[in-house]
C-alpha cells in the first residue's frame, strides 16, 4: 500500500541510519538523496520529494480542504474517517470544528495530535472500519500511489454511510499544464521526465517486504469521474484550490477545446444513439462539462467531493441495465 507520506518516513528512517553509522545523507536543494542499498534495493539513489508532511498539507491543498469544511458547516456531531491522517493536522482542524474524527494511517505512530488515537489501517485489504459507518471520508493525495485504484473507492463506498460524502484530492494531469507536457515530453511537469526508475519507487519497507510507489497512478478528471461511478459516486462537487500560472496562459486555447469537444459530443450521440436519449445525453455532457471546467483546466490538483448514491454492484447492474436497451 502507498501512502503520502511514505518517503518522510523514508528520509527519517534513512537518516537515523546513517546517524548511527556517524554519517547524515547529503540534501541538496532541500530534497534528499537516500542510498536504499542497505534497505535491498540496488544500489542506484531515489530521490524522496516530500520531506515535511505538515508544511506540505499547509501550504499546497490542506488547507483548501480545511477552508471547505469551516465554510460547509454543519460538522458537529458527523463522524469524519481521515485517512491517512499523517502528522493529524486535519484531524485536529475537523475535531476543532465540533466533529467526530477516527484517524486511520498505515503508520499509526507519526500521528502527533494530543487526545486522539490513530489506528492502522492499509488500503491494499479491507479497511477495519464497519459499514455504513462515517459521514465524510477525507482522502488527501493518496490515490495517485495507488495499484488498485477501484478497490479503494468501493472500500470507501462502504464505509460511507447512504448519501455520505468523499473528500479526496490528487495532483491534476488534466490540467493545460499537464496536457501539454504528455504532448512534449509525455509526462507532467515540463522540468521532469515521465515517471522511471528513478523516481517509481520512494520507500522500502523493509520489515515488510514492500517498496511504495511515487506519483506510477496519476489520474486523471475522466478516469476519476467513471471509476467513482462503477464504485457508486457521483461528483458533488469540484472544488477550487491553487491555479498553475502556465494552465493559465494557456487559456487562450479554450475556444478550441470548445470545438473539439462539441465536435466528439455530436459523433459519440450518433454513434450510440441506440441508447435511451435522455440518459445518454445526460451523460455525455456531463464528460463534455468536466473536460471544459476551469476548475480542473487550471488547477494544481484535482479536489473532488462525490456523494454515495448506492452500493458498488448496484451501480454495476445498473451500467449493464442501460446499454442492454
Amino acid at each position: 500500500m502507498v501512502v503520502p507520506g511514505a518517503c518522510y518516513i523514508g528520509r527519517s528512517l534513512a537518516r537515523r541510519d546513517h546517524k548511527r553509522k556517524g554519517k547524515i545523507p547529503k540534501i541538496k536543494y532541500g530534497v534528499p538523496r537516500i542510498s536504499l542499498s542497505s534497505y535491498g534495493v540496488p544500489t542506484r539513489e531515489l530521490t524522496c520529494g516530500v520531506t515535511n508532511m505538515s508544511k506540505f498539507e499547509q501550504h499546497e491543498i490542506g488547507r483548501f480542504v480545511e477552508e471547505f469544511f469551516r465554510s460547509r458547516g454543519g460538522l458537529p456531531g458527523k463522524l469524519v474517517v481521515d485517512l491517512p491522517a499523517g502528522e493529524g493536522r486535519m484531524s485536529r482542524t475537523l475535531r476543532d470544528l465540533g466533529a467526530t474524527v477516527e484517524p486511520y494511517d498505515l503508520y499509526p505512530e507519526f500521528f502527533k495530535v494530543e487526545g486522539m488515537t490513530c489506528r492502522f489501517a492499509d488500503l491494499e485489504q479491507e479497511l477495519p472500519i464497519p459499514s455504513r459507518h462515517a459521514d465524510y471520508v477525507v482522502f488527501q493525495e493518496g490515490l495517485e500511489h495507488l495499484p488498485d485504484q477501484l478497490r479503494a473507492l468501493r472500500e470507501f463506498n462502504r464505509i460511507l454511510k447512504e448519501g455520505g460524502r468523499l473528500v479526496l484530492t490528487t495532483p491534476n494531469p488534466s490540467c493545460l499544464r499537464a496536457r501539454l507536457c504528455h504532448f512534449l515530453i509525455e509526462g507532467y511537469l515540463f522540468n521532469q521526465l515521465p515517471i522511471n526508475e528513478a523516481n517509481a519507487i520512494r520507500f522500502l519497507d523493509n520489515s515488510k517486504g514492500r517498496y511504495y510507489f511515487g506519483h506510477v497512478f496519476l489520474i486523471s478528471a475522466q478516469r476519476l469521474r467513471i471509476l467513482a461511478r462503477i464504485a457508486g459516486f457521483r461528483i458533488a462537487g469540484i472544488h477550487p484550490n491553487r491555479y498553475s500560472k502556465s494552465s493559465v496562459l494557456l487559456g487562450v486555447t479554450y475556444p478550441v477545446l470548445f470545438l473539439f469537444n462539441w465536435f466528439a459530443y455530436q459523433k459519440t450521440r450518433r454513434r450510440y444513439r441506440r441508447l435511451e436519449a435522455s440518459w445518454l445525453r445526460q451523460t455525455l455532457r456531463e464528460v463534455m462539462a468536466l473536460n471544459l471546467n476551469p476548475r480542473i483546466l487550471f488547477a494544481k490538483k484535482l479536489f473532488f467531493e462525490l456523494e454515495k448514491i448506492c452500493e458498488p454492484h448496484e451501480a454495476g447492474a445498473a451500467f449493464v441495465d442501460r446499454t442492454k436497451q
